[in-house]
């Protein structure tokens, strides 16, 4: 079972615009010290549309040889060509992942039928367990419910990635699924009430600077403890929010920057922010105590 709290990591650049190892094995650390259940790089959080084929397996071997299997680790290999997310996600189980994270195949748009096909696919020819991520606002396919459950049956897939913002698709999905297949929240700001809702955990962007509470947050919500989350939940909630003022990564990857975690660096199309949402995440952090 996937529970509890899931970073999805950003992904440190140097200013030359390479990736930056050693912030990144630092900041494995940051979030296993953090008390994190597991490390998702190369997600969208981890820049995976501007990260090349060997960055995006370079980066998921140095998250899994600093790992060094305290907690699982479930590699963003996924693409909107079948045969360059199997290739990536054969390598990342040749290097050690536990489990990857596939995305809704994106800009092509495929039918029902085509998604339900290119995860199959996925799954039978590289053999790591399957999280399914439903985003459509990124992807412009939602995966209805019945897909949903069509691979739910496959024994290597295990759990989706809930992002739809849809709290009704994700209760039929729970009342439907089998006990096997878990609901992670794809969206720190639904995570309590996916949890409450039968979910397992989150996918969670916060944790990149806040993972022993968003951990903390979880915990409650697993334990039923549930006026002292929603009181946790409140506490965050700005911070949540401010999370999303500019596309992810953007935000997060400045607060880490201003934590000391990594340089505010992207690769274009993104870029940073303007100086009020600078400021925005600023104020947010010292809200938090952490400034």
């Amino acid at each position: 079972m996937y529970k509890g709290v899931f970073t999805a990591l950003i992904t440190p650049f140097n200013r030359d615009g390479s990736v930056d190892a050693e912030a990144l094995k630092d900041f494995v650390e940051f979030q296993i010290a953090g008390g994190v259940s597991g490390l998702v790089p190369v997600g969208t959080t981890g820049e995976s549309p501007t990260v090349s084929h060997d960055e995006n397996v370079t980066v998921v071997q140095i998250v899994v040889e600093q790992a060094k299997k305290r907690v699982p680790v479930i590699a963003g290999t996924g693409s909107n060509s079948t045969a360059e997310a199997i290739a990536m996600t054969v390598r990342a189980k040749e290097i050690g992942a536990d489990a990857t994270l596939q995305v809704t195949p994106y800009y092509n748009k495929p039918s029902q039928e085509g998604i339900y096909r290119h995860f199959t696919a996925i799954a039978d020819a590289a053999g790591l367990p399957m999280i399914i991520y439903n985003i459509a606002g990124r992807t412009a396919k939602n995966i209805e419910n019945d897909t949903m459950l069509r691979l739910a049956a496959h024994p290597k897939i295990v759990a989706v990635k809930e992002a739809s913002g849809d709290l009704a698709q994700v209760m039929d999905l729970r009342r439907r699924k089998p006990a096997d297949f878990d609901i992670l929240s794809g969206d720190d700001n639904l995570g309590l009430p996916i949890i409450a809702l039968g979910g397992t955990g989150i996918i969670s962007v916060a944790s990149n600077i806040i993972p022993a509470k968003m951990e903390k947050l979880v915990r409650l919500c697993l334990e039923g403890k549930m006026e002292e989350a929603r009181e946790l939940h409140y506490e965050l909630l700005p911070f949540f929010k401010t999370l999303f003022i500019e596309t992810n990564p953007i935000p997060v990857k400045y607060a880490a920057s201003l934590l000391g975690k990594c340089a505010p660096i992207y690769r274009l199309p993104m870029c940073e922010m303007d100086e009020t949402k600078k400021a925005a995440m600023k104020k947010a952090l010292q809200d938090l105590k952490l400034l």
